[in-house]
């Protein structure tokens, strides 16, 4: 039985493994493993407080590496239950278990980061990187965290490049430790090694890929966006009423062009709760709507309001205690006609900025190689103006309901930038969303640490420190980006 509920969970046949693994611990409750695998496959299956449970049933039943079920806790209390205090209990629970327990190290300083927390951050990274010199991630991580800190920006850049040099590194953490490296020239001024450092990461990254992770196909992408422009042709409108629960605010744009920013700003609002990237929309997408957009087609009331519930009850099971709640989940713009029919009366913020800066910004971000445009510069172009043409589309149908919130402005003025946005947000003004950045927060975005500063407007116009090698990107964008 053990081993054919083994095979279902492989198979991913998650509830049949369920229904059978709790069969066997009907009859034998003293079996731990079987409690761990219940408790991986209850996580898979979305149902985190059973699977914490089923987790500590193993640690009563004095599971093997007890530290790795903690580890496993932890995951879970951050990503999905942010419960952060039992997150770093947990975390601390497996250290006192195995105090050079890598994994746990490393958590441990991704959530201090999390929390602004930058001292207590770097002193577990270098922690790890003595119980673990080999933790290129924890190593890429640290570097990205000390930045260009005289006197040690030379030790360190020369100690990124000696992991570079090594042949027993996977391609995964040379990327890593690249885009790392890149950062750190950046800060210090080497802006021709950055760029240089910035696209062997790019590369890095796309030989890690998976064979399964397609090449970024501009024909495809553009088919991509007429099919949802021929999908939502009209404004959506219904007799039958609306759910009783308000939708989010939805933040939406290319990656780097200043979600975390506003949401950041809006959630110092006392009536705004910041819910970060939510997954759920992506997600019924491919569970209900698939091929999507042509299903959409064949949506009824019926089963609009069947998605409008579970979209909402997904949300309020997160935060059930949130008056208005944002989700900030940047490709969001792909899904602004979905989000109009299953909430007619949502409001969506698209933020944007120069496109020079926000194309070098994703440049020199490690996002997931699945993400495979943003691995040549002139692809992410592409795929920005996509998203603008999107838009375009998108406020055409719904402009009273949607806004452009631009980097640059808010940077340069922020006070009637502000004014502008909680109007549309139907917010009164609030003195605090101008020092957004004492709010105590987590963070989990790549802007971890900017959003924890005052406003300042360096990264507006950082392209020019690159000019020289973009070239190609300013004549691709000659027509909407321009160079005073």
């Amino acid at each position: 039985m053990l081993r054919a509920a083994g095979a279902l969970r492989q198979a991913g046949r998650l509830a049949e493994a369920e229904s059978l693994y709790r069969r066997i611990l009907s009859f034998r409750p003293d079996l731990p493993d079987c409690w761990y695998n219940l408790a991986w496959t209850l996580r898979r299956l979305g149902r985190f407080e059973e699977a914490l449970a089923a987790y500590q049933q193993a640690l009563d039943h004095s599971v093997a590496s007890p530290e790795e079920v903690f580890l496993n806790r932890s995951v879970i209390l951050m990503d999905e239950l942010h419960r952060y205090d039992d997150a770093e209990r947990d975390l601390r629970a497996a250290l006192a278990l195995n105090p050079r327990y890598s994994p746990a190290l490393l958590n441990l300083a991704n959530l201090h980061e999390d929390r602004g927390a930058r001292g207590k951050a770097l002193q577990v990274y270098e922690k790890l990187l003595e119980v673990d010199p080999l933790c290129w991630d924890g190593l890429a991580r640290y570097a990205t965290l000390k930045g260009a800190e005289a006197p040690d920006a030379p030790l360190l850049i020369d100690r990124l490049n000696d992991a570079l040099s090594r042949t027993d590194i996977a391609t995964a953490d040379r990327a890593s430790i690249a885009f790392a490296l890149g950062g750190v020239l950046d800060k210090c001024g080497a802006h021709e090694a950055a760029f240089d450092a910035f696209a062997q990461a790019n590369r890095f990254s796309r030989r890690s890929a998976s064979s399964a992770v397609a090449l970024y196909d501009r024909k495809a992408h553009e088919a991509r966006t007429e099919a949802l422009m021929s999908a939502f042709q009209d404004r959506f409108s219904s007799a039958t009423p609306e759910p009783a629960v308000s939708a989010p605010i939805f933040i939406c744009g290319m990656f780097r062009s200043g979600s975390t920013l506003v949401e950041q700003v809006l959630a110092s609002h006392p009536r705004v709760t910041a819910g970060g990237e939510i997954n759920v929309l992506p997600a019924l997408v491919g569970a209900h709507l698939s091929p999507f957009p042509a299903r959409m087609t064949s949506l009824d009331d019926g089963q609009r309001h069947d998605l409008a519930r579970n979209y909402l009850e997904a949300v309020k099971a997160k935060y059930p205690e949130a008056d208005i709640l944002t989700d900030k989940r940047p490709d969001n713009f792909l899904y602004v006609g979905l989000i109009k029919t299953l909430f007619p009366d949502a409001k969506i913020i698209h933020t944007a900025r120069n496109p020079l800066d926000n194309c070098l910004s994703v440049f020199f971000l490690h996002l997931d190689p699945g993400m495979s445009y943003a691995l040549d510069i002139l692809d992410t172009a592409h795929y920005l103006r996509e998203c603008r043409r999107l838009m375009t589309h998108w406020k055409s149908l719904y402009g009273d309901d949607i806004i452009d919130f631009d980097y640059d402005e808010f940077v340069r003025e922020p006070r009637p930038a502000l004014e502008r946005l909680l109007a549309f947000c139907g917010l009164d003004w609030d003195e605090r969303c101008m020092s957004f950045h004492d709010r105590p927060a987590i963070v989990k975005t790549a802007s971890v640490w900017q959003v924890r500063e005052p406003l300042y407007q360096r990264s507006s116009g950082r392209w020019r420190r690159y000019s020289s090698r973009l070239g190609p990107l300013r004549e691709y964008f000659s027509d909407i980006a321009p160079e005073d």
